[in-house]
């Protein structure tokens, strides 16, 4: 069985605007854009019927799109950099729905993750890169940022024993709904202009 993950994926044009990140870093082996995705939660290599079982669960999820916007980058290893990432605005959406997903997974069985939830696309994996360079590279793209855009779904991707960063196969697709509105319709008398008595 693949590794599966539950993730966000990147629009187009976002895509782009992180593809500009690329270069300037020796030692970086960069991710494909088509590669580029939030990752909610890490599931692992599990058997035909948990993932049978995880899919069921999280078609149940019933949630509102939200909107995002990637901002910032750094990196991941202080002393010994390994990555390097685009960072993802605060939404309490986003937080609650990986909150879910994380929920689901441990109810079938599977292990807490064993890592705090930051939010991140991997922009690159570092092999050997010099702390020095990689702190050059983040100082002159610290005010990277893009439109913000709606996350209208969340997928279930698989990855095949690589090197990391890809490629990436979607097996599942998990629509989100409309956010309801909690404004009156425009049928509603009480904003119906008032008659002239004129």
């Amino acid at each position: 069985m693949p590794r599966l993950f539950t993730a966000l994926e990147i629009p187009r044009n976002a895509a782009m605007s992180l593809s500009l990140l690329r270069g300037g870093l020796p030692g970086a082996r960069w991710i494909d854009v088509e590669n580029y995705h939030i990752t909610l939660r890490f599931i692992g290599d599990v058997d035909g019927r948990t993932a049978d079982e995880i899919v069921d669960r999280l078609d149940r999820i019933d949630r509102p799109e939200f909107q995002l916007r990637l901002e910032g980058i750094g990196s991941f290893g202080s002393k010994k950099p390994h990555s390097v990432w685009a960072g993802v605005s605060q939404s309490p959406d986003m937080s609650a729905l990986q909150g879910e997903i994380e929920r689901i997974c441990q109810r079938i069985g599977l292990q807490p993750d064993p890592r705090k939830f930051t939010p991140h696309v991997t922009l690159a994996r570092l092999k050997s890169s010099r702390v020095d360079d990689v702190v050059h590279y983040l100082s002159g793209r610290g005010n990277f940022y893009t439109q913000p855009f709606t996350v209208g779904r969340f997928v279930l991707l698989s990855s095949r024993e690589s090197v990391g960063g890809g490629p990436y196969l979607t097996e599942e697709i998990f629509p989100l709904h409309e956010p309801r509105s909690t404004y009156p319709t425009l049928g509603n008398s009480a904003l119906q202009p008032a008659k002239s008595m004129v």
